[in-house]
């Protein structure tokens, strides 16, 4: 996802500096014109503002404040731009963190895979200071193809994200639970997504929907234990606001039902083979 990201940033006359822990990763995209940099301190030096695109809470945690931080590098008024899907909790650190050392914070998680981050095509949904949103913006719409506003703190942009992914997973669920049915009254998957997608007309139905129906869950785009994640924290934040989300537990519980079943290095969209087992197939 970085990568992509990185290479419309260039695309758009930035100039890029890039960190990854595996270096590789990062020095493919030197002869595109991008500095590589050592650690994530080195390549927050001096720069104006920052993205990081992580997996995971703890990821972001070491990178922001681990050694040779991003934090400790970062120049005052200077803006940590955060596209992690992470929760809502690690966002409101951020942005104290941040704003104790006279910096700037932005959450802007994205709605895309890698094939969309390369072709400019991630939806960004972020939150954060008015100001700071609009002095970022041309960076945010170098990166996507639609750039939305969830209110004036960080931690909002999160909450939606997470919801997203609830979202999303849910339909998985709803097409896994269909599949099953339809599979055992021997009408094809691929003629039910024909009729949703007639129906619906959305490409999540349609993108989702042919991976459901070919069984296309190797290599992952998007790993199953990254959706039980982002689950947990939709789960957390649902908690703290005091919201309940029964959907969303029995989601984690299908999630963890797809792990316990060796999936965990597949796709999110393999829990369907749960609803499958269950139907006898």
């Amino acid at each position: 996802m970085g990568a992509g990201m990185a290479r419309n940033l260039l695309r758009a006359g930035e100039r890029v500096a890039v960190y990854n822990r595996t270096r590789e990763k990062a020095e493919a995209l030197a002869a595109e014109g991008a500095r590589v940099c050592p650690s994530a301190g080195q390549a927050a030096l001096g720069c104006e503002a920052v993205f990081t695109m992580l997996a995971d809470d703890q990821s972001v945690e070491e990178i922001v404040f681990g050694s040779d931080a991003l934090i400790s590098t970062l120049g005052r008024g200077s803006v940590h731009i955060a596209c992690t899907t992470m929760s809502t909790a690690l966002a409101r650190r951020l942005a104290t963190e941040h704003a104790r050392r006279g910096q700037q914070f932005l959450s802007a998680p994205v709605f895309g895979r890698p094939d969309a981050a390369e072709a400019k095509r991630l939806l960004v949904v972020t939150a954060g200071n008015e100001g700071i949103v609009e002095r970022c913006r041309p960076l945010l719409e170098a990166v996507s193809r639609q750039v939305f506003v969830a209110g004036k703190e960080p931690w909002q942009a999160n909450a939606v994200k997470l919801c997203g992914n609830f979202m999303i997973a849910s339909l998985i669920e709803a097409f896994g639970e269909a599949n099953a049915t339809l599979r055992k009254a021997d009408v094809s998957p691929h003629l039910f997504l024909e009729v949703m997608n007639a129906l619906m007309g959305s490409p999540i139905y349609a993108n989702y929907g042919k991976m459901i129906a070919d069984e296309a869950f190797s290599p992952a785009g998007f790993a199953l234990t990254l959706g039980l994640k982002d689950i947990r924290l939709a789960l957390a934040a649902a908690d703290e606001l005091a919201a309940p989300m029964p959907l969303a537990s029995l989601l984690r519980d299908q999630f963890l039902s797809a792990i316990a079943a060796g999936q965990k290095d597949l796709d999110w969209s393999s829990m369907v083979r749960v609803a499958a087992r269950r139907a006898g197939l």
